[in-house]
């Protein structure tokens, strides 16, 4: 079972206690109306999927019910880190050079 930490409530919960919500940092349109059929489609339903880390969205369902971003590894699907929506991108090779 996956571990999830909330950087709201700091609790670090199984799985069950949140809910999947998509890939973090995805930009909207400035002007929606201006996109074509094909752009509106990639916006809509393409998505990332590498193999590594990925920044996901969360909810913490069953607790604060806030949003958060989280860094998941998709090979070994470990939490890296979370942290706040709002708060940038993380540099996690700056991270793992400061942690040594």
């Amino acid at each position: 079972m996956l571990l999830i930490h909330c950087p709201y409530c700091d609790e670090t919960l199984p799985e069950p206690e949140f809910a999947y919500a998509g890939e973090a940092h995805i930009a909207r349109p400035a002007d929606p109306m201006a996109l074509s059929d094909e752009e509106w489609k990639d916006f809509l339903f393409v998505r990332s999927n590498p193999r590594g880390t990925h920044f996901e969205r969360w909810r913490h369902i069953h607790g604060c019910g806030r949003f958060f971003n989280a860094a998941r590894d998709t090979v070994s699907d470990k939490f890296v880190m979370t942290y706040r929506a709002g708060e940038p991108r993380p540099n996690l090779d700056a991270l793992k050079e400061a942690a040594e």
